[in-house]
């Protein structure tokens, strides 16, 4: 029971992840980091803990896979601002790339940092199993990523728009996430001189969830996708130079999860279906983890007390 609530209202990872290596959109935001959960929905007070494993195979030959491994701390502070739940979030996303290149040219794997990730979910309950939220958060790219991916030549301010419905066992969910960035975006030191500015392009990432819960058991569909947004004509043909295109991904796929007590467990597994590039699809394989590491304890029920009228 310590789960029911939060396994459905479990949007406070929407605040979180990396995105898009350089052969997509330019998004820190990954792609379908925040499907299978509320997004919208209020969490119970309490702090709550949450990893997502995120492993990408590109069906491209000689293509680099992608691992993302996500961890976040979540406050639902039961503090209102405006009626909206107010509720903190850390997160300290990792990237790690394998790549598969042709005979002759040797495989080195790569880790690099994401900016940490701070920010606040706003979650007005609606009544009635609806809710909506709003989150404003930046990974600090800037204090403390690695230097791999142009996206993190600049801080990345996120913000995004979602809403679910919960009652019933269900979880409905659309969330809109907007990436923008401080364009163009520089590295600092010799090396970052020698690269000079780079042109980035803004994103939106859409995350949509069809669930219900039978039991201790989750099962439904999921689906996700992101794009670029259009650069100004100068600014593309400076980030074109760069060896910089347009892309973006949809994919559908399917979730099943299962609520242990101490914690909830969920396995997705999706399939683009639509890319900008032919020839660049590929599939996706998610664990995520789901845990209470303190909840706030129920008020205690008022016993009703006999009234006693003497006449």
């Amino acid at each position: 029971m310590m789960l029911k609530n939060f396994a459905a209202a479990a949007g406070a990872f929407a605040a979180v992840t990396l995105g898009a290596t350089a052969a997509y959109a330019q998004a820190t935001t990954i792609p379908g980091e925040q499907v299978g959960l509320a997004v919208g929905a209020p969490l119970p007070e309490g702090i709550y803990a949450i990893d997502t494993f995120i492993y990408r195979r590109n069906d491209t030959r000689f293509s680099t896979e992608t691992a993302i491994n996500v961890p976040v701390l979540v406050w639902s502070t039961g503090y209102k601002f405006l009626g909206a739940n107010i509720q903190p979030l850390l997160a300290q996303p990792t990237v790690f790339g394998f790549p598969n290149n042709p005979a002759g040219v040797p495989n080195r794997d790569f880790t690099v940092n994401v900016g940490t990730l701070v920010g606040s979910i706003f979650a007005w309950d609606l009544g009635n199993g609806f809710g909506v939220s709003y989150l404003a958060a930046v990974h600090l790219n800037d204090l403390d990523a690695g230097r791999g991916l142009p996206q993190f030549s600049s801080n990345t301010y996120r913000q995004g728009f979602a809403a679910s419905y919960t009652a019933d066992g269900w979880n409905l969910t659309a969330n809109l996430t907007h990436n923008f960035y401080d364009s163009p975006g520089r590295f600092e030191g010799a090396v970052g001189r020698a690269i000079g500015p780079l042109y980035l392009a803004d994103a939106l990432l859409l995350d949509l969830t069809a669930t219900k819960k039978f039991g201790k058991f989750e099962i439904g569909a999921v689906a996700y996708g992101v794009t670029d947004l259009p650069l100004g004509g100068r600014d593309f043909a400076r980030a074109s130079a760069q060896g910089y295109t347009r892309a973006g991904r949809f994919a559908v796929g399917g979730l099943i999860g299962y609520d242990f007590g101490p914690f909830t467990a969920q396995l997705m597994v999706a399939r683009d279906v639509a890319v900008r590039t032919r020839g660049t699809e590929s599939t996706d394989g998610f664990i995520r983890l789901i845990a209470p590491l303190y909840t706030a304890p129920k008020a205690a029920a008022v016993e009703p007390v006999a009234l006693m009228r003497k006449y």
